[in-house]
């Protein structure tokens, strides 16, 4: 038997994973690579694409006991018959906007689909256009109305096509714009901080009543990974946030409250850079973070009325505008000891009158808690 060899590499959007289709004399398979950095968190995931030879009545187990791709058993295969070697040229791999699942394509006709939320669990999951019947290798990919996966892999490629014109980010950055300036006032500053790589990002600075405001626009354009793991059908009211900061403008000058809010522009990469999300309760580190703090807690729930308001909806979904405010080493200590220390701290620093504008406030955690 030779060796397999690799005919289509493609790197994620934020070069932590890697879509690798192999092919040798006998089957060709799609795989999806963790890079170095997340080797030893995430698992390689793979999925047959097709038999080269003719489909064996048995399983393959003498390719599985030498440790080659083995052949698809002829009761799962679409085609009996060995299929002919892919073209190079014709394969295209199209990840998910979540950036932890990709899709492979062959002269334009969809052929698998290794979905993001497979990631996160032990069990190997892809969907493979020539599978008829589920088995340890892949499952069938079905069609639009029998596979969720089938129909997501089409509405992500879509996304890419409209995104690729360019013509999507302004009035997006208007909506938001227009959505920020009814609340806190005109923006008076404007950083980007997408380094100018896609999906364009920045954050806006307002004043408003005594307070620097700073909020970010453009993480919503893409939801977060993990999220669809963890929540399921639930999903779609988490998947997608901005952030924001709010500064006592008597506790900071502006030029501090900006070095400060530097931070949301670090956090606003963080979902995609370490295949992770942000949610309620979530604490960060910083070293930008006040004298005397170690880092932040999100919250939407911190802004208390006057700082939740709705943020427009992409593609049909709610967006979360999280606050980011400075706890101490004490305060992220007692957040990360239990699973819902995070929401626990949030409810101590309400019940203590803290809020998402920061101001000076005593620690809300004692020594050995």
């Amino acid at each position: 038997m030779t060796q397999p060899y690799q005919i289509a590499e493609v790197t994620n959007q934020q070069q932590t994973l890697i879509a690798i289709v192999e092919q040798d004399e006998r089957t060709a398979y799609f795989y999806i690579w963790p890079t170095d950095a997340f080797r030893q968190q995430f698992a390689v995931r793979g999925c047959w694409l097709r038999n080269l030879l003719p489909a064996p009545l048995q399983e393959d187990t003498e390719a599985m006991q030498q440790g080659t791709p083995p052949l698809l058993s002829a009761e799962y295969c679409r085609t009996l018959a060995a299929e002919p070697m892919l073209d190079p040229a014709g394969l295209q791999v199209i990840w998910e906007p979540t950036d932890d699942g990709a899709a492979l394509w062959y002269h334009g006709q969809l052929l698998a689909v290794i979905p993001g939320w497979s990631l996160y669990q032990d069990q190997q999951v892809s969907f493979s256009a020539g599978c008829i019947k589920a088995n340890r290798l892949t499952s069938p990919l079905g069609s639009a109305s029998t596979n969720k996966n089938y129909a997501a892999a089409h509405q992500h490629r879509q996304f890419w096509r409209e995104w690729h014109d360019g013509q999507l980010w302004e009035p997006f950055q208007q909506e938001m714009l227009q959505c920020y300036e009814a609340h806190y006032g005109e923006s008076l500053k404007y950083y980007s901080i997408d380094q100018g790589n896609w999906p364009p990002m920045a954050i806006s600075q307002h004043y408003h009543e005594g307070s620097w405001y700073f909020l970010t626009l453009g993480m919503s354009i893409r939801p977060m990974p993990w999220v669809d793991f963890l929540f399921e059908d639930l999903a779609p009211e988490y998947r997608r946030t901005e952030l924001a900061m709010a500064i006592d403008g008597e506790v900071m000058t502006e030029e501090n409250a900006v070095q400060m809010a530097s931070a949301l522009a670090g956090f606003a990469h963080m979902p995609w850079a370490r295949l992770s999300w942000l949610g309620e309760g979530h604490t960060l580190e910083s070293s930008v973070a006040p004298m005397g703090f170690e880092g932040f807690i999100l919250s939407s729930a911190l802004a208390r009325e006057s700082g939740q308001f709705p943020l427009p909806k992409r593609e049909g979904e709610k967006v979360n505008l999280l606050w980011a405010a400075p706890i101490t080493q004490l305060e992220r200590e007692f957040a990360q000891a239990e699973e819902n220390g995070g929401l626990e701290l949030v409810a101590r620093l309400l019940q203590y009158g803290g809020g998402h504008i920061f101001r000076a406030r005593q620690q809300v955690v004692e020594s050995g808690e």
